[in-house]
């Protein structure tokens, strides 16, 4: 099954640009599609294998932090190449 997710780190701490890059380099090292904008980042690929992953990744951020938040909406479904026809 194919999933779309867009994820917001969201340090709550002084200190939050270095994390939310080191956030984001980790997720483009990935093998699935990464696309990113000024306001979240969009991972796209198979659910059995993204969902893992990000799992680590986001333990990893938390244990770098003391105080922080993440925001994540999925769809089911790889939205990777939505063009807007308006």
């Amino acid at each position: 099954m194919q999933i779309s997710i867009e994820l917001t780190l969201t340090p709550l701490q002084d200190d939050f640009e270095q994390h939310i890059i080191r956030f984001i380099k980790r997720l483009r090292t990935s093998d699935f599609a990464v696309l990113e904008n000024p306001l979240s980042t969009q991972i796209y690929g198979e659910y059995d294998k993204v969902m893992p992953f990000l799992t680590e990744e986001i333990k990893k951020a938390f244990g770098d932090m003391e105080h922080v938040l993440v925001y994540m909406k999925m769809v089911k479904s790889n939205r990777s190449d939505y063009e807007p026809n308006f």
